[in-house]
């Protein structure tokens, strides 16, 4: 068996390193090719991970549209699966990239294995590109490795076999704990250094993520316009990494109000945002990563989309659903700085750091490889 792995941006990254660390460990032929989405902020993760792409497209240029991406994962990975001849691909998520690798193996006849399978919100439009994306991989791929039972119960219910479904937690609490484990035994790097130097001790936390395509004028104004009333509290002090995307920076820079106490940051490497998540008192954010690791932190995460495919936070108290309004933003906020709001507890419902150990498992199985 040869198996092939690609992905193309951080989150794709930060979920598949468990997978190549255990298929490293059973001694599996397999290569890694990324397409670089993302390129910085990829490269980071694989830093951190010690990952050697064997196959790098490179394919970033700035200010692409889907269109663009698409075309080009097409053509350029079209002749890695003509030249690499592997007997499974392997995507995550639901990114452009995944959907359109995913597409042409299927095209050349070639299975593939779906990484995080089954989420759903049943609104093409919320999250957008990727609830079509991950929707569409789920047609033609031939393994769906599902991060939760509500998942699965999603796949059943469009008529995926249940041979094919398997239930396996999500990688992204295997990568989590790793972190979190480098981190305790005394791991440092320049951007964990220069956060220790920057944060007040006596204030509250709030760290704030923000990237979704669904969001970025009129979501990300009332986030600025929420973020800008808590920054002038004389308790508060806010921790806010910048997605690189041009369309995002340029609202942010703009609209926030540069006389509260918001600290704008460039985005930060895996380690250093685990270690800013440890330490502060609950986060803000529309990003999906983010709802699944703030569990093993015990730490709320004020969701600022109208949906979300991670109901299992929501349904355990980790995740509260504030939307695109200022209003929700704030009051949702002062009700955890003021003790009001019902702190959550238990353990993380995404998974229990083996995933990665299942889904190779089901793969060696299904090889009959010992």
């Amino acid at each position: 068996m040869k198996i092939l792995l690609i992905f193309g941006t951080r989150p794709e990254a930060i979920k598949m390193a468990p997978i190549v660390r255990e298929l490293e460990r059973k001694d599996v032929d397999f290569n890694v090719c990324v397409t670089a989405q993302h390129r910085e902020m990829l490269d980071q993760v694989l830093d951190f991970f010690s990952i050697q792409p064997d196959i790098d497209l490179n394919l970033m240029v700035p200010n692409q549209d889907l269109n663009t991406l698409s075309a080009q994962i097409f053509k350029e990975f079209g002749a890695v699966l003509e030249r690499e001849q592997p007997n499974l691909v392997m995507v995550q998520g639901d990114t452009t990239t995944a959907f359109c690798v995913a597409m042409a193996a299927f095209n050349a006849g070639i299975k593939v294995a779906h990484v995080e399978a089954g989420l759903r919100t049943f609104n093409l439009n919320a999250p957008f590109p990727e609830e079509g994306n991950r929707q569409l991989i789920a047609r033609i791929a031939s393994y769906h490795f599902a991060p939760t039972a509500q998942a699965k119960d999603n796949l059943l219910k469009e008529g995926i076999p249940a041979k094919d479904i398997f239930l396996t937690g999500n990688t992204s609490i295997d990568a989590l704990q790793y972190a979190k484990a480098t981190l305790k035994s005394g791991y440092e790097n320049k951007e964990i250094l220069d956060l220790q130097k920057r944060i007040d001790p006596g204030l509250n936390l709030i760290l704030v993520t923000a990237h979704r395509r669904e969001n970025l004028e009129h979501g990300l104004l009332e986030l600025c316009k929420g973020l800008n009333h808590l920054g002038t509290r004389g308790d508060v002090q806010i921790f806010f990494p910048v997605h690189p995307n041009p369309r995002v920076k340029k609202v942010i820079f703009k609209n926030i109000d540069s006389t509260a106490n918001i600290v704008l940051l460039k985005p930060l490497n895996f380690p250093a945002l685990m270690w800013l998540m440890q330490k502060s008192k609950f986060i803000i954010s529309d990003s999906g990563g983010i709802q699944e690791e703030a569990p093993s932190f015990n730490k709320i995460v004020l969701v600022t989309r109208e949906e979300t495919e991670r109901v299992e936070g929501v349904k355990n108290g980790f995740s509260i659903m504030v939307g695109t309004s200022a209003a929700r933003i704030v009051e949702e906020s002062e009700r955890i700085i003021n003790g009001s709001s019902s702190s959550p507890s238990g353990k993380n419902p995404y998974g229990n750091g083996r995933a990665a150990a299942k889904i190779v498992q089901v793969l060696l199985e299904s090889f009959k490889i010992s």
